[in-house]
Formats: C-alpha cells, sequence, structure tokens
C-alpha cells in the first residue's frame, strides 16, 4: 500500500545500490578484548551476500562455515564492512588468503565467538545522484524532520527474496500445503511470513497516523471501523506516530516491554524518545497488545509455529551527516540506524512515500 508521507513533499533522485554509491559498516555491540582463543575478522566485501563471503574464507580455511561467526547478513549490492569471527588456529592461513571482491581490514583477538544480533547498530553512506538545487532543498528539510522524529521500521524489501514473494511460500507451510524438510529453510521462510504480516499492520497504522492528519478523531475511527470514541486523545499528540490505549511499548533503544495505560503520559514519553511502540511478529510466547491497539493487531495474528517477538515500529536516525556536491549534483548522506532496520526506510521518507 502507497502512503503519502506527511510533509506532503514528493522528492526525485537517483539512487543506484552500488558499491561505489552504498557503504554498510556494522558497529559492534561492545569494543573487542584483544585477547581470547577467537580470532575477530574486520572484513569488506562487495558484489557477494554475507553467506557467499563465509563460503569463500571457509573454503580457503578448510572450516564449516557454521563453525564461523557473525553478527547479521548484509546488502550484496553494496559495499559492507562486517565482523566475522573464527578460531585463532586458523590465523596462519589468513596470510595467504587473497579474494578480488574480499578484504580483510584487521585482526582482533576477543574471547568469545560472534553471535547473530551482536551489534549496536549500522552505519550507512549513501550517494544519492540528479539531486538539483530544488530537490536539495526539500532533501535538507526532509532530513530535519527525520532527524526530529525518525522513520518506521518497515522490513526491506530484500527480506522477502529477488521477486519479493518469499512470504508466500512461509504461508504455505503454515497452511500445511508445501512440505519442507530443511528445517532452516522452513524457519527463514516462515520468518518472512511473520516480517510480512508486521509490514501489513505498520501499514495500517501509518494509514491511521494520515487520517488524523486531515480528519477528526471520530471521522479517522468510522474509516477504520472503530468505535467512535476510539480513537480519544490521539490528534493531539505531538509526534506523527500516534498512540492508541493498549499499544505495547519498549524502552528506547532497548528494554522491557510494557502496554499503554495512560496514553498522555506515554505519547509524551514517546516524542522525547524514551519510549518507542512496538509491533507484532505473531508467534508463540509474545506479549499481546490490548484494548483498540489489540482490535487494530487482530487481522494480523496468526498461529505460526515460531516464536514470536516485538520490534520497534518506529526508530530514531543518528548521527546524520550531509554534504552536497553541487557541480556533480550529488547528495551524499551518512547516518546510523538501529541493528535489523533498513535504509530503505529512511530513502522511502525522503522522497516523500512509504509503503
Amino acid at each position: 500500500m502507497k502512503l503519502i508521507y506527511p510533509l506532503n513533499v514528493k522528492n526525485e533522485f537517483v539512487f543506484n545500490p552500488s558499491a561505489r554509491d552504498f557503504t554498510v559498516e556494522e558497529i559492534p555491540l561492545y569494543a573487542f578484548t584483544g585477547e581470547g582463543e577467537h580470532l575477530v575478522l574486520q572484513v569488506r566485501k562487495k558484489e557477494l551476500t554475507t553467506w557467499e563471503m563465509l563460503d569463500v574464507l571457509s573454503n580457503h580455511l578448510g572450516i564449516r562455515r557454521r563453525d564461523m561467526g557473525y553478527a547479521g547478513l548484509k546488502d550484496k549490492h553494496a559495499m559492507t564492512i562486517q565482523y566475522i569471527s573464527i578460531m585463532a588456529t586458523h590465523e596462519e592461513k589468513l596470510q595467504a588468503f587473497n579474494h578480488e571482491k574480499i578484504k580483510i581490514l584487521s585482526t582482533t583477538r576477543h574471547n568469545n565467538k560472534i553471535r547473530v544480533g551482536h551489534l549496536k547498530g549500522n552505519r550507512f553512506r549513501i550517494r544519492l545522484k540528479k539531486v538539483l538545487g530544488v530537490q536539495k532543498d526539500k532533501l535538507d528539510s526532509m532530513l530535519q524532520w527525520i532527524q526530529s522524529n525518525g522513520v518506521p521500521n518497515y522490513f526491506g524489501k530484500q527480506r522477502f527474496g529477488i521477486q519479493g514473494d518469499n512470504w508466500q511460500e512461509g504461508k504455505k507451510l503454515i497452511d500445511g500445503t508445501l512440505k519442507m524438510r530443511d528445517r532452516k529453510t522452513k524457519e527463514f521462510l516462515m520468518g518472512a511470513y511473520q516480517s510480512y504480516l508486521f509490514n501489513r499492520w505498520l501499514s495500517k497504522r501509518m494509514e491511521l497516523n494520515l487520517l488524523l492528519e486531515t480528519f477528526s478523531e471520530e471521522e479517522a475511527a468510522q474509516v477504520l471501523g472503530l468505535e467512535a470514541d476510539a480513537l480519544k486523545g490521539t490528534k493531539s499528540q505531538s509526534h506523527f506516530f500516534k498512540l492508541v490505549e493498549g499499544d505495547v511499548m519498549m524502552h528506547y533503544p532497548y528494554g522491557r516491554l510494557f502496554n499503554v495505560e495512560n496514553l498522555e503520559e506515554e505519547a509524551r514519553r514517546f516524542a522525547t524518545k524514551d519510549i518507542a511502540p512496538a509491533g507484532l511478529l505473531p508467534g508463540k510466547k509474545t506479549k499481546p497488545s490490548q484494548g483498540v491497539a489489540g482490535v487494530l493487531e487482530t487481522p494480523f495474528l496468526e498461529e505460526i509455529p515460531l516464536n514470536g517477538a516485538r520490534r520497534y515500529a518506529w526508530i530514531q536516525v543518528t548521527e546524520i551527516e550531509k554534504k552536497y556536491v553541487e557541480e556533480k549534483a550529488h547528495y551524499e548522506l551518512s547516518f546510523v540506524l538501529p541493528k535489523g532496520s533498513y535504509a530503505t526506510n529512511v530513502l522511502d521518507v525522503l522522497r516523500g512515500e512509504t509503503f
């Protein structure tokens, strides 16, 4: 579902997701110790998925891919800098390693194997092209809005495969109309369906936010099929993303879950970036939303044989830096996002739209 973003600004630019114009760099959760039986490699790659990069290195070292540690999967089309770990006993073999698309930038010892999610966040560097004077001013304005407000935390299109439809196989696995033996592939595809449901829920909440930009609380409630007073206290909230009674919230950027009880107070805390709403990845062992939030979430609840989770629906964009190269009409942008978040969300807002 395509939605115009709140500032009513449509912006045009060219972005090519290539190693020349798109860089992603991992930010470790904490500093490595410099000692221990594990060796952490800072690796730069291009035109390879993380899996392909791990296969190249594991084949060179003569080890299994599963014996290597990594914190996250990185985009094939970007120049990416990430950390992986191996046992330090293989350090000598690295001296003969050479690959045109992979470069080991540094190594350091550490006490533990790197685990998935062992990240503070990622730093993105992006070059936008064909940005003329008026577009440059619009980008400046949108960046200021993003810095103050943040962006919705959709799963990016790359989560759903080349054709964007791997979630359909996940649904078939859940419905029992598709059989598959490989457990990891099954879980990955069902996880894609969880992500699809999360994106649909977030789009519905974005629709609510946009309705409240134009209509009264009662009119928005009528459009969404809610009781007349269900959205009382939403329109006056200062943040674009409107909280409703019963929403599940999380302390930001990490912390415990709780439900909204005092709508005015939690909306104030959300506006000051102390907390943020958390959408549902449906499955087992998840904290339910309540009240109005529960009604809005119900269409996206499904029994999925995976552990469910809560994911931030709205995230902050930090360490924003920009540079305009007028003679080339390039707009160079750098920013940091929390782990698991996609740079495409920032680009969608800069264009004046989101899905």
